[in-house]
């Protein structure tokens, strides 16, 4: 295999934050016409192992910056045992929280109440982050897009069955909120138990192969049975 080498790499700023590594032998293979297929293999596996090191020390840089942001929501709308005054706004105009006063992780109100509360009436909830609604009432946001309602139907009516509708995230599969999930799987599992597969958990459930065999051939000779009693009846006495 051969490759054209790569153009002599220009000297880097002062400002560079970084420099690849064996450029010096990359500089040297420049004025080269081809290179060997080993020259080649080593340069692509030292730029590869160069970049994997450079997105682990990005990832854990976002990890820290991820941590040190949930420790301040945590502590802003999670359990924070106490709620101090909110000190008085600078005089350049600003809130006092920077970028977090901006996107909803801290109040500017300058009443004393440095957390939000749900805009629903008589609701006292705290409101979530970027939005004016506690977790509760998240659906009345027209502008989000985490969350839909639970679909356990509670009651049948004439005019249409009537929904759970709690909140839970569109990703949960199926819809359902934990209590209704909770409730949706005792029945599962006693309609199992019904119908002679012994189980104490969805979680652990693994049906062996003889068992499904069984059930199909079980479904089977039922459908056999009923074809035969229609076609019998079909038959008319001479």
């Amino acid at each position: 295999m051969a490759e054209c080498p790569p153009e002599s790499p220009s000297s880097p700023s002062p400002s560079s934050p970084m420099t690849i590594d064996g450029s010096d032998r990359d500089s040297a293979l420049a004025s080269s016409e081809w290179l060997s297929r080993r020259e080649v293999l080593e340069r692509r596996s030292r730029r590869v192992k160069q970049l994997a090191r450079l997105y682990r020390h990005h990832y854990w840089a976002l990890m820290e910056d991820l941590k040190a942001k949930h420790r301040e929501y945590y502590w802003t709308y999670g359990k924070s045992p106490f709620k101090e005054d909110e000190a008085a706004p600078p005089a350049n105009g600003t809130d006092g929280y920077g970028e977090n006063g901006r996107l909803g992780f801290g109040s500017g109100g300058g009443n004393g109440d440095d957390i939000g509360r749900c805009q629903v009436a008589n609701c006292k909830a705290k409101a979530m982050a970027l939005t004016e609604f506690c977790h509760a009432h998240i659906l009345s946001d027209p502008h989000q897009k985490l969350y839909k309602g639970c679909t356990y139907v509670i009651k049948s009516m004439q005019s249409g069955p009537l929904l759970c509708c709690k909140p839970v995230l569109r990703t949960t599969v199926p819809s359902l909120c934990p209590t209704h999930f909770q409730k949706n799987e005792k029945c599962l599992i006693r309609d199992l138990r019904k119908a002679g597969l012994n189980v104490s958990s969805l979680s652990n459930l693994a049906p062996k192969l003889h068992v499904i065999v069984a059930e199909y051939v079980c479904q089977i000779q039922t459908r056999r049975r009923a074809i035969r009693k229609a076609s019998v009846a079909k038959v008319e006495p001479k």
